[in-house]
């Protein structure tokens, strides 16, 4: 089947998830992991996206951004992504790709899913048993929406600016998010979404999704109708 062609939008956040070649390991050490966050950082200012969630794990990476142009995200994650393996093929002395293919993208309604995006990608090394609180992982933004450490990284989305009149405020009303776990449906939804490559939203905003890229933003039932359960779904899991 073809691969669907990436979502070209400027202005609408998109939850990304990059995986290592095979499920391998793609940080060995903490310089890596600084490493790549200054590849991002660098990126980000050429081209210019902003980014508003993220976590480093071992194995894979998952980055809420909203680009600014519509080849913004394609164009970041492309040379993030060459930077960082010519930087992992040199320090350790391999050969060959790192990645599994293409990034994987969604694009995420802001109203209805975005902070619960927040959520899930920051929960990640918690529902990994990495850690028994998201603000004892290092490689995160969790500890700058929490708790206010600086992140030169992360811009803050409308959203996240509306739960309070200040950063106390916001820090606050933030960490009380983190006082229940995401629901078993909102996690399974969220994780259809990414693999696939389909919009998370609601059927008004997958809808517009469809009319501004031109392109499928939900699955297919078989004989043609436009709705997911015909689509065999992925065995693959997003942690």
């Amino acid at each position: 089947m073809p691969r669907l062609p990436r979502y070209l939008l400027a202005g609408q956040p998109q939850h990304v998830i990059q995986r290592g070649n095979n499920r391998q390991p793609v940080f060995f050490e903490d310089a890596d992991y600084w490493f790549f966050l200054e590849c991002l950082q660098e990126g980000m200012r050429r081209w210019p996206c902003d980014l508003h969630a993220y976590v480093l794990m071992t194995n894979h990476v998952h980055l809420l951004l909203t680009p600014q142009a519509p080849d913004a995200l394609s164009k970041l994650m492309q040379s993030v992504g060459r930077r960082y393996v010519q930087y992992i093929n040199f320090a350790y002395a391999r050969s060959g790709g790192l990645w599994e293919g293409r990034f994987r993208a969604t694009p995420v309604n802001s109203d209805e899913y975005l902070l619960l995006c927040y959520r899930y990608i920051e929960l990640n090394p918690v529902r990994a048993h990495m850690v028994d609180h998201p603000r004892r992982y290092r490689w995160s933004s969790y500890r700058y929406h929490a708790e206010g450490r600086p992140d030169p990284l992360v811009s803050d989305h409308p959203q996240f600016l509306a739960l309070g009149n200040d950063a106390q405020e916001r820090s606050m009303a933030y960490r009380a998010l983190f006082t229940e776990d995401l629901d078993e449906a909102t996690l399974e939804r969220m994780r259809h979404s990414v693999h696939g490559g389909w919009a998370l939203g609601n059927d008004r905003f997958r809808s517009e999704i469809e009319v501004a890229t031109q392109r499928r933003a939900i699955p297919q039932q078989r004989g043609g109708k436009r709705f997911g359960a015909g689509r065999k779904r992925s065995t693959d899991r997003v942690e």
